[in-house]
């Protein structure tokens, strides 16, 4: 399967951000939630990326373009975990994501955890783009298999530019085709790993402010490329290395406002790792 899905967000004359373009294809279905009060006194509009058919499985070949102009702010989500499925053959499944924030743009990326299930071969790939004075969240989560199985095979490859200068280059992988993913020098045997970025261009003239210790799987490093910090964090349950998360972004001043956890069976029945 193949699917396109886009986003662009603009500021009109009220300075209230609009949706100039919200297209999908199934199954990356985009749908605008939450109150319009927000977006109606200048706040962010929140965005879920609904998926429509099972996935991503072995084969599929996925892309999200998401455009932020100078101003809007812009929360995306995923409605559930995804499940990367194997496919006939042992072909790949890929998603691409292409993201640019203009200067005084903001996107939160919030997703819910990826879930490598036996077998799987996946890869995900983003590409970010901050103009000078943008800011950012991005979120990303991995669970090496389902509850009681191995892990597939699974790439995170994730490239962040601010003003044209890299932030971050990170490339995660799992499975029986990463040599010593489970090892101490990668997850120690970890069964779910995420991480948080945080650019914020006001940090640019002295840095974030300190912040709570975090828990013993878990670090912080700011980072020389902009004003931004990476979290990264490691456990044996998705929900543990959520709480961390959740308490950097708090930490920085970027508290999540997720909803409680729910188990929503996906549509092979699985349930989102707790």
């Amino acid at each position: 399967m193949r699917a396109h899905a886009r986003l662009v967000a603009e500021v009109d004359a009220a300075g209230r951000t609009r949706l100039v373009c919200l297209r999908g294809e199934p199954p990356l279905v985009l749908r605008r939630t939450g109150p319009a009060a927000a977006a109606a006194d200048g706040g962010e509009v929140q965005v879920h990326l609904v998926g429509a058919a099972a996935g991503p499985l072995g084969g599929d070949d996925l892309r999200l373009d998401v455009e932020i102009g100078p101003g809007a702010r812009v929360c995306l989500r995923t409605v559930a975990a995804s499940l990367a499925l194997p496919g006939p053959g042992g072909r790949r499944s890929n998603l691409e994501m292409l993201v640019r924030v203009a200067a005084g743009g903001e996107l939160r990326w919030l997703p819910e955890p990826l879930i490598a299930a036996a077998g799987c071969h996946h890869l995900s790939r983003s590409v970010v783009e901050l103009a000078d004075g943008a800011a950012l969240v991005w979120r990303e989560e991995l669970v090496c298999g389902r509850d009681g199985e191995p892990s597939g095979d699974a790439r995170i490859d994730t490239t962040v530019r601010y003003a044209g200068r890299t932030v971050l280059r990170t490339d995660l992988a799992v499975g029986p085709r990463a040599d010593g993913w489970a090892g101490p020098a990668v997850l120690a045997g970890a069964k779910a790993t995420g991480s948080v970025l945080v650019v914020r261009p006001e940090w640019a003239a002295g840095g974030p402010a300190a912040a709570a210790p975090l828990g013993p799987g878990a670090a912080r490093l700011p980072l020389a490329g902009g004003p931004a910090v990476l979290v990264t964090a490691t456990g044996p349950t998705a929900r543990g290395v959520r709480a961390e998360l959740d308490r950097a972004e708090a930490d920085r001043g970027e508290p999540d406002h997720a909803e409680p956890d729910r188990a929503a069976p996906d549509r092979a029945g699985a349930q989102p790792p707790t």
